[in-house]
């Protein structure tokens, strides 16, 4: 079996790295870095230096075309500053919506484009790293199960049944993600998450707020930091 990682180079996509590593071999995973308008490019690179940490092959794909007109201030033509809130803050503020910074149907576009590299280079599943926390309160829609089982269904028909999702934290906290890095060795180290692009985390974004909690959960400090 051949697997297609979805990878940014983030902490959630580092684990289902070196996940789909220990259970199909580095020899038959692909990583799949998505360039998609970001301000920054910190993610790309990390995805870079873990790669060749783990010695697999690294494809790279550019939609930034696609988000264009998105006024989420992740992209490069956002509006607005990136806010210093929890998820849960944010959604008091959001009516029910996604959080602001939801790229518009990302992971559906992501899982789409990735479906068919995957089966030009003869893979039978793709792996991303979606987890429960993400999902919660409709913050991040497209990382929910829901989501996850209906995209897998409209994959496996579309690819004439040869194609599979698989989405292993898709049930979990975060937390459970960093302590299934932990039992991996995950050089965390290398790993960025943090929606600004300075030389260190801002430690104040949602995705770093998570981030933290996640690490304290499992009572360890991020090694990033």
């Amino acid at each position: 079996m051949k697997a297609l990682v979805l990878f940014s180079g983030g902490l959630d996509s580092t684990v289902c790295l070196a996940l789909a590593i220990e259970k199909y071999g580095a020899e038959n995973v692909t990583a799949l870095s998505i360039s998609y308008g970001q301000k920054h490019t910190k993610e790309t690179k990390a995805a870079q230096e873990i790669a060749k940490h783990y010695g697999v092959r690294l494809k790279t794909l550019d939609l930034a075309l696609i988000f264009a007109d998105s006024d989420c201030p992740l992209l490069i033509a956002g509006k607005g500053d990136i806010p210093k809130e929890t998820y849960a803050e944010q959604q008091m503020h959001s009516g029910g919506k996604p959080v602001s910074t939801y790229v518009p149907f990302r992971n559906g576009l992501f899982l789409s484009s990735a479906a068919s590299i995957a089966i030009s280079l003869d893979c039978g599943v793709i792996c991303y790293g979606a987890h429960s926390d993400d999902a919660a309160g409709n913050a991040y829609p497209d990382c929910s199960k829901e989501f996850n089982d209906a995209i897998n269904s409209a994959i496996y028909i579309g690819s004439g049944n040869q194609l599979k999702v698989e989405a292993p934290f898709v049930s979990k906290t975060k937390a459970d993600v960093v302590a299934e890095g932990i039992r991996l060795g995950v050089p965390f180290e290398m790993t960025w998450s943090c929606y600004e692009g300075g030389e260190k985390p801002c430690g104040k974004c949602g995705t770093c707020r998570d981030r933290a909690a996640a690490f304290a959960a499992n009572g360890i400090a991020d090694p990033a930091l």
